[in-house]
This record gives structure tokens, sequence and C-alpha cells, in this order.
């Protein structure tokens, strides 16, 4: 494949970034990272979610795709070899519908446990609002686990619903967020990732000053 870059922003607290990063990663894509300069303008656009910055944004040649599920879509159409998506149509269909409920909504959950890996909490007290987004995600990783048997969601290999949620395993693990022993042990499974050790390991290295990104974007 040609040289590709992904622009991304920060690693400690970017969970649409890691999600790019991951899926780029997953797709075996020879790609640079592009970090955006974290400016008083570029912290200000970040947490208005201005489309004007575009991150995750993957060029690849000519193509620039941005939004982490078109991203996802498209490496699947440049590396189906890669096994994004399960081979298995039904299995497939579901895999697109909890990455897109996971893309689309979760607000409530976004914003009272937003994704700090640096970040742990002995207790934490979720409001009443996003109780309710914590506990569909794990009605969806207990269906998926389910049906697949793990120790991903969707088998033996991670997929795109996979790099999807693992954001969530890392906000669970943050905040303390009780899990019964099945999924508990797939987030594991996620923390276990070499993927995610590495994109952990430039997160750990971010100054600690930018306070201010301490939100989801």
């Amino acid at each position: 494949m040609s040289r590709a870059t992904l622009t991304i922003s920060s690693k400690n607290y970017s969970s649409w970034s890691l999600r790019g990063w991951l899926l780029c990663r997953m797709a075996g894509l020879d790609f640079a990272e592009v970090l955006v300069e974290l400016t008083d303008q570029a912290r200000q656009e970040l947490l208005l979610l201005s489309p004007s910055v575009l991150v995750p944004r993957l060029t690849h040649g000519t193509v620039t795709v941005w939004d982490t599920l078109a991203i996802a879509e498209y490496l699947h159409e440049i590396a189906p070899e890669a096994g994004l998506f399960p081979k298995d149509a039904v299995a497939r269909a579901r895999c697109r519908s909890v990455s897109g409920e996971m893309h689309s909504g979760f607000h409530n959950l976004r914003s009272a446990l937003p994704m700090n890996l640096k970040a742990r909490h002995e207790r934490f007290k979720i409001f009443s609002g996003a109780r309710p987004d914590v506990e569909r995600v794990k009605a969806i990783w207990s269906e998926c686990l389910e049906a697949s048997g793990g120790p991903w969601l969707f088998g033996a290999a991670p997929t795109v619903a996979d790099a999807m949620y693992a954001p969530v395993c890392t906000r669970f693990r943050t905040y303390a967020v009780d899990l019964e022993p099945k999924l508990a042990a797939y987030c594991e499974t996620v923390f276990s990732w070499p993927l995610l050790g590495e994109w952990t390991e430039g997160a750990v290295a971010e100054p600690d000053e930018i306070v201010e990104l301490e939100v989801d974007f």
C-alpha cells in the first residue's frame, strides 16, 4: 500500500483519534502520524467539535477520509483481507450495527466518563443520565460475546467493533465501573492488545498540562 498520513490529536484524551489509529494499524496501512498542533485556537476548535479540524483524518494518495466509520469502510475496501469486518454476513451486519451505535450514541457516557488514559479513580459516582448508556454497552458486549464465543466481540480476532469500543474499556477502567467477569475478561483482552499498549505509551508521554482537553472529542 502507498504510504499514508493520519492526522490525530491528544493520545490521552481523544477517543476518536484512538479508534482511527487502531483501524489503520489493523488494516496494515503504512502511515505516518500527524499531530494537530495544540495552539489555543486548535484547543477551542477541538472542544467545540469544529468540522474544520477533521480529526482523525486519513490521507492516502489522492484520497482524504475523515469520520471514523468512513475510515473503517475505506480501509475495508482497500484491505479486505485484514478482516476488519467478520466474514459471516449476519455477524458483519451486527458488527456494523454496534459500531454505528457507538459512533452516533452514548452522549451521556461521553460527558460523564471522558477518556483519560492517565487517570484512575478507585470510586466514581456516575450520574443517573449516563447509567443507561453504561448498561447498554454492557448489553452489547454480552450479546456479541455470547454469539461469537469471544475473546473479542466477534470471535478470535479484533474487528471494527473492538476498535470502536476500546476507548470505552479504558473509560470503565479509569472510572472503576463494575463489570461482571465475562465483560471484565473482554476488557482485559483489549488492555493486553499490543496496539492499545503502544498507543497508551504515547498517551503517558504527553505533557500533563493539556488539562482543558479532558473532554471527549
